[in-house]
Protein backbone atom coordinates (compact mmCIF):
# COMPACT_ATOMS: atom_id res chain seq x y z
CA UNK A 1 0.00 0.00 0.00
CA UNK A 2 1.52 3.28 -1.11
CA UNK A 3 1.35 6.21 1.32
CA UNK A 4 0.39 8.49 -1.57
CA UNK A 5 -2.36 6.13 -2.76
CA UNK A 6 -3.41 4.00 0.20
CA UNK A 7 -6.79 3.06 -1.31
CA UNK A 8 -6.71 1.55 -4.78
CA UNK A 9 -9.38 -0.08 -6.88
CA UNK A 10 -8.55 0.24 -10.56
CA UNK A 11 -11.40 -0.48 -12.97
CA UNK A 12 -10.68 -0.88 -16.66
CA UNK A 13 -13.10 0.47 -19.25
CA UNK A 14 -13.54 -3.06 -20.67
CA UNK A 15 -14.80 -4.26 -17.27
CA UNK A 16 -17.83 -1.98 -17.50
CA UNK A 17 -20.65 -3.56 -19.53
CA UNK A 18 -22.89 -1.48 -21.80
CA UNK A 19 -25.63 -1.71 -19.13
CA UNK A 20 -23.25 -0.15 -16.58
CA UNK A 21 -21.81 -1.34 -13.31
CA UNK A 22 -22.48 -0.54 -9.65
CA UNK A 23 -19.50 -0.64 -7.27
CA UNK A 24 -19.49 -0.17 -3.49
CA UNK A 25 -16.24 -0.09 -1.57
CA UNK A 26 -15.44 0.24 2.11
CA UNK A 27 -11.96 0.84 3.50
CA UNK A 28 -10.44 -1.55 6.03
CA UNK A 29 -8.75 -0.39 9.25
CA UNK A 30 -5.22 -0.09 7.79
CA UNK A 31 -6.49 1.88 4.80
CA UNK A 32 -8.56 4.18 7.05
CA UNK A 33 -5.47 4.89 9.14
CA UNK A 34 -3.43 5.81 6.04
CA UNK A 35 -6.32 7.91 4.67
CA UNK A 36 -6.59 9.79 7.98
CA UNK A 37 -2.94 10.84 7.74
CA UNK A 38 -3.41 11.90 4.13
CA UNK A 39 -6.61 13.86 4.94
CA UNK A 40 -5.12 15.52 8.03
CA UNK A 41 -7.70 14.17 10.49
CA UNK A 42 -7.29 12.32 13.80
CA UNK A 43 -8.97 9.20 12.47
CA UNK A 44 -11.60 7.79 10.15
CA UNK A 45 -14.21 5.58 11.77
CA UNK A 46 -15.82 4.53 8.50
CA UNK A 47 -15.63 5.40 4.82
CA UNK A 48 -17.82 3.97 2.08
CA UNK A 49 -17.92 4.95 -1.56
CA UNK A 50 -20.67 3.94 -3.98
CA UNK A 51 -20.22 4.45 -7.70
CA UNK A 52 -22.33 3.88 -10.77
CA UNK A 53 -20.18 3.44 -13.85
CA UNK A 54 -21.62 3.93 -17.34
CA UNK A 55 -19.99 3.83 -20.75
CA UNK A 56 -19.75 7.27 -22.32
CA UNK A 57 -19.49 6.78 -26.06
CA UNK A 58 -17.07 4.14 -27.27
CA UNK A 59 -14.08 5.06 -25.13
CA UNK A 60 -15.31 7.17 -22.22
CA UNK A 61 -16.65 6.44 -18.77
CA UNK A 62 -19.18 8.35 -16.64
CA UNK A 63 -18.75 7.92 -12.87
CA UNK A 64 -21.45 9.10 -10.48
CA UNK A 65 -21.86 8.28 -6.83
CA UNK A 66 -21.20 9.34 -3.29
CA UNK A 67 -18.39 9.19 -0.73
CA UNK A 68 -19.55 9.06 2.89
CA UNK A 69 -17.23 9.03 5.88
CA UNK A 70 -17.17 9.62 9.61
CA UNK A 71 -13.98 11.41 10.66
CA UNK A 72 -12.53 12.30 14.04
CA UNK A 73 -11.10 15.81 14.32
CA UNK A 74 -10.19 18.41 16.94
CA UNK A 75 -12.36 21.50 17.46
CA UNK A 76 -10.38 24.61 16.49
CA UNK A 77 -12.04 26.61 19.29
CA UNK A 78 -12.21 24.26 22.30
CA UNK A 79 -9.48 21.78 21.23
CA UNK A 80 -11.87 18.98 22.20
CA UNK A 81 -12.34 15.90 20.03
CA UNK A 82 -15.35 15.79 17.74
CA UNK A 83 -16.81 13.59 15.04
CA UNK A 84 -17.82 14.98 11.64
CA UNK A 85 -19.66 13.42 8.75
CA UNK A 86 -18.26 13.89 5.27
CA UNK A 87 -20.62 13.39 2.35
CA UNK A 88 -19.51 14.27 -1.17
CA UNK A 89 -21.31 13.69 -4.46
CA UNK A 90 -19.24 12.42 -7.39
CA UNK A 91 -20.13 13.21 -11.00
CA UNK A 92 -17.23 12.92 -13.43
CA UNK A 93 -16.65 11.94 -17.03
CA UNK A 94 -13.41 10.25 -18.07
CA UNK A 95 -12.07 10.18 -21.61
CA UNK A 96 -8.79 8.84 -23.02
CA UNK A 97 -8.13 12.04 -25.01
CA UNK A 98 -8.84 14.46 -22.17
CA UNK A 99 -6.05 16.95 -21.74
CA UNK A 100 -5.77 20.22 -19.93
CA UNK A 101 -5.17 22.88 -22.57
CA UNK A 102 -2.80 25.76 -21.94
CA UNK A 103 -4.34 29.22 -22.29
CA UNK A 104 -1.89 32.11 -21.99
CA UNK A 105 0.42 29.96 -19.90
CA UNK A 106 -2.28 28.98 -17.41
CA UNK A 107 -4.14 25.71 -17.19
CA UNK A 108 -7.82 25.79 -18.08
CA UNK A 109 -10.28 23.77 -16.00
CA UNK A 110 -12.17 21.00 -17.78
CA UNK A 111 -15.05 18.86 -16.61
CA UNK A 112 -13.52 15.79 -18.29
CA UNK A 113 -10.74 13.83 -16.61
CA UNK A 114 -8.30 11.61 -18.44
CA UNK A 115 -8.54 7.84 -18.50
CA UNK A 116 -5.03 6.58 -17.77
CA UNK A 117 -4.32 3.42 -19.75
CA UNK A 118 -8.09 2.87 -20.02
CA UNK A 119 -8.41 2.73 -16.22
CA UNK A 120 -10.14 4.71 -13.47
CA UNK A 121 -8.91 4.18 -9.91
CA UNK A 122 -12.07 4.31 -7.76
CA UNK A 123 -10.07 4.16 -4.52
CA UNK A 124 -8.03 7.21 -5.51
CA UNK A 125 -11.23 8.95 -6.61
CA UNK A 126 -12.87 8.25 -3.24
CA UNK A 127 -9.73 9.53 -1.49
CA UNK A 128 -9.81 12.80 -3.44
CA UNK A 129 -13.46 13.44 -2.60
CA UNK A 130 -12.88 12.55 1.07
CA UNK A 131 -10.12 15.15 1.28
CA UNK A 132 -12.31 17.73 -0.49
CA UNK A 133 -15.11 17.15 2.01
CA UNK A 134 -13.09 17.35 5.25
CA UNK A 135 -13.81 20.56 7.18
CA UNK A 136 -10.44 22.32 7.57
CA UNK A 137 -11.68 24.27 10.62
CA UNK A 138 -14.01 21.95 12.54
CA UNK A 139 -16.03 23.38 15.42
CA UNK A 140 -18.13 21.70 18.04
CA UNK A 141 -21.77 22.82 17.88
CA UNK A 142 -22.16 26.06 19.83
CA UNK A 143 -18.41 26.69 20.16
CA UNK A 144 -17.70 30.40 19.78
CA UNK A 145 -14.29 32.02 19.72
CA UNK A 146 -13.94 34.88 22.20
CA UNK A 147 -10.92 37.12 21.69
CA UNK A 148 -8.88 37.68 24.86
CA UNK A 149 -9.75 40.91 26.66
CA UNK A 150 -6.99 43.44 27.21
CA UNK A 151 -6.97 46.65 29.22
CA UNK A 152 -6.11 48.76 26.18
CA UNK A 153 -8.49 49.98 23.52
CA UNK A 154 -8.59 47.83 20.43
CA UNK A 155 -5.81 48.58 18.00
CA UNK A 156 -7.05 49.33 14.52
CA UNK A 157 -5.38 50.60 11.34
CA UNK A 158 -6.18 54.26 12.05
CA UNK A 159 -5.34 54.29 15.77
CA UNK A 160 -2.19 56.37 15.21
CA UNK A 161 -4.13 58.99 13.24
CA UNK A 162 -6.81 59.18 15.92
CA UNK A 163 -4.15 59.72 18.58
CA UNK A 164 -2.56 62.50 16.51
CA UNK A 165 -5.94 64.19 16.08
CA UNK A 166 -6.61 64.08 19.86
CA UNK A 167 -3.22 65.72 20.55
CA UNK A 168 -4.00 68.52 18.14
CA UNK A 169 -1.65 67.28 15.49
CA UNK A 170 -1.84 68.40 11.90
CA UNK A 171 -4.62 66.07 10.71
CA UNK A 172 -7.39 67.54 8.55
CA UNK A 173 -11.00 66.42 9.01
Amino acid sequence: MSSERPWRLPVRLEEVPEAGRHVEIEADAATREALAKLAGVEGIERIVATFDLAREGSDGLKVTGRVVATVRQTCVVTLEPLTNRVEEAVDLTFSPGATIPEEDGERAVQAVDALVDGTVDLGALATEFLILGVDPYPRKPGAVFAAPQSGEAAVHPFAALAALKKKGGNVKD
